[in-house]
């Protein structure tokens, strides 16, 4: 499936929606405002919070923490010690396992892959014509909450980089 994602432009509280292929509002990244560290709140369109992102304090590489609604860690976004130019980033799942990010982040040009190399998202902004907009693309059995909060999560960092 495919959801749309227009970016946030100096919005209070960092809130925008992301639709799904049809134009309708699939999820929003809801900014909380007000902390000490970014958090956001993904929220389907009935408004039950499916994931919360937050920064991580007081770290040596820029990381967001991706929890569930019961406040257990899922994953985390973490810069890589030693990058290439583009590949900057990886996911750390809380069951040991790994998700890597390739591709181009500024331009929103990446994918998210597993461990075994297969594709679970494309990331890109080339799909569109319409400034900050870009898509992001789930293979079907991928888990999409997981997937989207980790895309919401490169684009926090990347933004603050």
């Amino acid at each position: 499936m495919r959801y749309l994602v227009r970016e946030k432009l100096f919005a209070i509280g960092d809130d925008y929606w992301i639709e799904d292929d049809h134009g309708h509002k699939a999820f929003l990244v809801d900014g909380k405002v007000l902390r000490l560290r970014h958090t956001f709140e993904l929220k389907d369109a009935g408004g039950r919070v499916v994931a919360v992102l937050k920064e991580k304090a007081f770290t040596v590489r820029d990381a967001m923490r991706i929890e569930n609604t019961d406040g257990d860690t899922v994953a985390t976004v973490r810069e890589k010690l030693f990058t290439p130019f583009r590949d900057k980033y990886h996911v750390e799942l809380a069951d040991g396992g790994e998700l890597k990010i390739h591709g181009d982040l500024i331009d929103k040009d990446y994918r998210i892959e597993n461990g075994h190399g297969d594709e679970l998202a494309r990331i890109s902004r080339k799909w569109f014509r319409v400034r900050d907009t870009y898509g992001v693309e789930i293979a079907d059995g991928a888990d999409t909450g997981l997937l989207l909060a980790v895309a919401a999560c490169v684009d926090h960092l990347t933004e603050e980089d």
